[in-house]
């Protein structure tokens, strides 16, 4: 019985605690901080803008949108096969243990000419 008249206090107390009412912020009556906002169009260019979308038959906020029904490849299966291979292969490389030293060693890539290395064949610390 005690245990349930502490779990009720609890609660009550719980409730009491946030049982204060949440306001809603009024706008600011002076007039202070209002921006006034010049428009770039006329109303007759958004007019025309509003006809010209319902004419086009698109709307992108529908359920049954779909922005690829009309779109055509220029590239080829196997092209994009290849692009995905190598890409994987690349990523593969640069997220590697060597963080992809021996991909760029293999592939040929030389450093840039204004890169600073550690040491290098021409620094004193090589004589």
């Amino acid at each position: 019985m005690n245990r349930r008249l502490i779990a009720i206090s609890i609660a009550t107390a719980a409730a009491a605690t946030f049982a204060g009412g949440a306001f809603a912020e009024s706008p600011d009556p002076s007039g202070q901080f209002a921006q006034q906002v010049t428009s770039t169009k006329s109303r007759a260019e958004v007019v025309a803008e509003l006809q010209e979308y319902k004419r086009s038959g698109v709307n992108p906020w529908s359920m049954s949108y779909n922005p690829l029904r009309t779109f055509k490849s220029t590239t080829t299966r196997e092209a994009v096969v290849a692009d995905f291979l190598d890409s994987r292969d690349r990523v593969a490389a640069f997220t590697g243990e060597d963080s992809g030293s021996a991909y760029l060693a293999r592939n040929g890539h030389q450093p840039s000419p204004d890169a600073h290395m550690a040491q290098t064949a021409t620094s004193p610390a090589a004589q």
